[in-house]
């Protein structure tokens, strides 16, 4: 049975929408410390982009994410979608020198974005608007084979993982399930912080997912040492501590030497960010 929409959203709709979408982006740009990740105080792991790097191409995705809040809601096939993420991603291309910035970031708030749109003047929940994704297209996105091109298709191949497509196919599981209610444990732990509870969101991520950046650059080892360190981190309390920081640097040191970047954790961190704010906005 076809999912009924709600009322288009207006231009005025589609532009709020499309701004919490880029604001997501760049809170998790700007949440300091995460292992071995890009923020304004390093590069991390990242030899080929900076924070600035980062904030030429959510500014350059930025104008396509209404555009795709408006497809939404006019119900068009998930090829159009696609469509239109592939523009943004050429933008972001151009924008970074053909650096891949932000291509599952494009991928996931996108399908985000369309959903809003096509569920436009009606509240949800976060957790709520993570499963329309997977309602409307969930079917779709698990037929398509992952890429044997990009750095995170070939490890989901080799490791028989589900990867970016598989977590937004089953409406963002990971997110509902540990992003969330991290956001909301960190914001409980350390009242009036936004980065601890960015950070206690971004380590509970960590801790469960099979991150397929991890596998590309340090196979299931590197993958079981940061799951380790994650949980490790979270069991001594997490952001509810008073070194929460230190430990947090620490470990981003320890990711730096590895070179290792859970960069599928910190797409998901932007994802959590943006379903949070779409429910409270």
């Amino acid at each position: 049975m076809p999912i009924a929409a709600s009322a288009s959203p207006s231009v005025s709709d589609a532009t709020r929408i499309g701004a919490l979408a880029h604001r997501a982006l760049i809170d998790e740009l700007e949440a300091w410390p995460k292992p071995g990740l890009v923020s304004p105080v390093d590069s991390g792991s990242h030899r080929d982009m900076d924070a600035g790097t980062l904030r030429r191409s959510a500014a350059a995705i930025a104008p396509f994410f209404p555009d795709l809040v408006e497809a939404g809601a006019r119900g068009v096939p998930l090829s159009e979608l696609r469509r239109i993420g592939l523009l943004a991603e050429a933008a972001m291309l151009a924008a970074t020198g053909g650096v891949n910035a932000h291509r599952g970031a494009i991928f996931s708030l996108g399908l985000i974005c369309a959903a809003a749109g096509r569920f436009a003047g009606a509240p949800f929940p976060a957790e709520a608007r993570a499963i329309q994704v997977g309602d409307l297209w969930g079917e779709e996105i698990g037929r398509r084979p992952a890429s044997p091109v990009s750095h995170g298709g070939r490890a989901t191949l080799r490791y028989g993982v589900g990867g970016a497509g598989a977590e937004a196919a089953a409406g963002f599981p990971a997110v509902r399930e540990f992003g969330l209610p991290a956001l909301r444990r960190g914001r409980h732990l350390a009242p009036g912080d936004v980065q601890a509870a960015r950070i206690e969101c971004l380590f509970a991520l960590m801790a469960e997912l099979d991150d397929t950046n991890l596998l590309h650059r340090g196979g299931p080892e590197g993958l079981l040492f940061a799951q380790r360190s994650a949980r490790d981190f979270l069991d001594a309390g997490g952001v509810g501590v008073a070194d929460w920081r230190d430990r947090a640097t620490t470990l981003h040191r320890a990711f730096v030497e590895a070179r290792l970047s859970p960069g599928g954790a910190a797409d998901l961190l932007a994802v959590t960010l943006f379903l949070d704010s779409l429910s409270t906005s």
